[in-house]
Formats: C-alpha cells, structure tokens, sequence
C-alpha cells in the first residue's frame, strides 16, 4: 500500500504528478526528460511555463517580478541575498535553525541586526513586537519553520525591502506576495523534488550594491539568461511545473489553503483533546500549518505509538533531533484522509492506555 507520507522534505506530491514525471522520464517527445538539452524548445516551454505559473500562483504577473530557477537549495540563497542586497546592514528576524544559518551567511557582507529572536525558548514561537530599523538594506525573515513548527501569520509591516524565505508554505495560503521584494523557496516542500530553488525577486531592488558579484551569485545575470546561464537542474523544475499546473487545475492557493487548514486543524484538536500528547509550540496562533509538532506526555508510551503509526502505513513522523518528539509534515500533496489515520491512531493510543 501507499505509505501516509508526513515527511518534512523531499515530501509528499501528487500522485498525478508522479504519474506524468515517470512517463516523461521514459518519453518526453521521443527523449528522455533526463537527457533532453536545456537549450532545445521542448525543454524552454517547460521553463517558461514554471516560471509563468509561480508568478500566476503569487499574483505577481507584470507586476516588475522575475521567476528564477536556481541550483543550490534555499541555503545558497542565504548568500545570494546578502550578495546582491546587502551594502551596509540588513535586519534579519531569528526563529530558528534556518534563520541562524541565512544570519552566519549575511555577517560575511555586512553588519546584521537580530531583531528579535525565539532562542530563548527553542525556537517554540514566532517573536513580536519587535522594530525594524528605517536604515537597513532589507528585513529578512522565514514565513514557515519546518524544524520547530512555528509559522509567521501575518506579514511584517516595514519601511524596507522584505524579503523571505518562503521554503516550507510556499503555495499553501493566500497572502499579499507584492509586499515582498525577494521571494525564495526550496522546491522539496511544496512544488517538487529537491534540485532547484524557486526565486521571486522584484527587479528594481538589485544592482545597488558597490561590490562586485561573481557570475553564478548574481541575480542579474541569471535573469539576463533566464535561469539558464548554467545548465539547470532539468528534471526537479520539469516536476515543479507539473505541481503548479496541478495547483492550478484544482483552483489555485485559495481551493488548497482550505483543506491544508482543515487537515491542520483536525489533528491539532486531536493534540489538544487527547491527554496523551501534548504541542511543541508555546502559543496556539504561532502553530504551523504546514508542521505538526507534538510530543508524548508520557515516553513510556513511546514503542507503542510508534509500531501502531508504522503499522497502519504512517511514514516520516518522528521530529527533528533538535526537537524530539514527532512532526507531522502536512504539505499540499497530502490528503485529508492521511491526517484522518494520524488521528485515528492517536484515538486508539488512548483507548489502549
């Protein structure tokens, strides 16, 4: 049987995704999409078509943004930003492991305020309350934290550029995405497998820096070349097309920001219904929707919960080793019927204690 799939990353996706990609890699117009040229027209359809679809799925569409699909994950874009962003000093806002790293990154090019940071507590909520200052080059902050399940509901209102790493709810609610000027995201969550990163950049914030960048760090001249100044990863932006168009085809953030909040709010009530568990996260309105985190009050119930989620074909749901306890990844891809077994094991751990 197919396995309940609650892995943080490379994820779930859909099962007609799977489908399309596995025929395209025997025949994709008479060649593998595996041995396709970058160059030839078949695989520049694809390109334009993803990036046509990110911008159409953030409702950014000539609106002065730029798609990018990019080489080296998320974290290569913690020096990318600074690289191309950073003159003087950026405000970076701290919730978590992700957020340390982009921080180390940024404090190679220039001075770094940590605005406010969670560390204190383990990262187990989003900080608030906080300033960002007028004079910096840009805030920088993740929507989503996939390790500690905490997840920025409502955006920052600042008076510099914003940008965001946007890895693990990229796609999965609505949101006014004009506020942001730079947009990154891993593709291994939401959009894809893991290979390329998605970058949505406004393009009227670069090229303000007085350093000199290196060809394959600049923002600029993977625009010039449409994310192809070096051969792209073919297959995970092939892949991420057909997760877009999947999206689109079923209607859209709006259609699956409605089931993610259903699937979410089925299993948190269980978490806090049921006297078993208990949530990671301090404050209920910080809960990601995306990252169940929770915990056992009792590890002597351990080795039974554990062989029961295995048993009924549950896959991925122990936590970060930073966290302990179990997450459960609920990107878009997975069903309501896959959070209905979570709980359903949940109910029968009760009954069996």
């Amino acid at each position: 049987m197919l396995k309940h799939n609650f892995s943080a990353g490379p994820c779930i996706l859909p099962q007609e995704v799977f489908k399309k990609a596995a025929a395209a890699v025997l025949n994709f117009n008479d060649l593998s999409i595996l041995e396709i040229s970058h160059r030839s027209k078949d695989f520049v359809e694809v390109m334009e078509k993803a990036q046509n679809l990110a911008l159409e799925h953030l409702d950014l569409t000539d609106k002065g943004y730029k798609a990018l699909f990019l080489g080296g994950g998320a974290s290569m874009q913690f020096l990318m930003v600074a690289y191309n962003l950073l003159e003087s000093k950026a405000a970076y806002l701290n919730t978590g492991t992700w957020s340390t790293k982009a921080i180390k990154e940024a404090k190679l090019f220039g001075d770094v305020i940590e605005v406010a940071s969670s560390k204190d507590q383990n990262f187990n909520y989003i900080p608030k309350g906080y300033t960002v200052p007028s004079d910096v080059d840009y805030f920088h902050f993740q929507t989503n934290n996939t390790i500690f399940g905490t997840q920025l509901k409502d955006d920052p209102t600042v008076s510099v550029p914003m940008v965001c790493d946007m890895s693990s709810d990229i796609f999965s609610r609505k949101r006014d995405f004009s506020k942001y000027d730079l947009i990154y995201a891993g593709a291994q969550k939401n959009m894809g497998p893991a290979g390329t990163t998605l970058i949505v950049v406004k393009e009227d914030i670069l090229g303000k820096v007085s350093r000199s960048i290196p060809s394959m760090l600049d923002y600029q001249v993977h625009i010039s070349k449409d994310s192809m100044f070096n051969t792209p990863p073919v297959f995970p932006i092939y892949v991420s097309m057909l997760t877009m168009e999947w999206l689109k085809d079923n209607g859209g953030i709006e259609w699956i920001e409605k089931i993610n909040n259903e699937k979410a709010a089925l299993v948190y009530d269980e978490i806090d219904r049921n006297e078993l568990f208990e949530g990671f996260v301090a404050n209920k309105e910080d809960r990601s929707m995306m990252n169940l985190t929770f915990n056992l009050v009792n590890e002597d119930h351990k080795d039974t919960f554990n062989k029961m989620w295995q048993e009924a074909g549950i896959n991925g749901l122990n936590g970060h080793r930073s966290v302990g306890g179990y997450r459960a990844s609920m990107y878009n891809a997975l069903t309501l019927e896959s959070a209905q077994t979570l709980v359903d094991v949940m109910k029968e751990l009760e009954r069996k204690a």
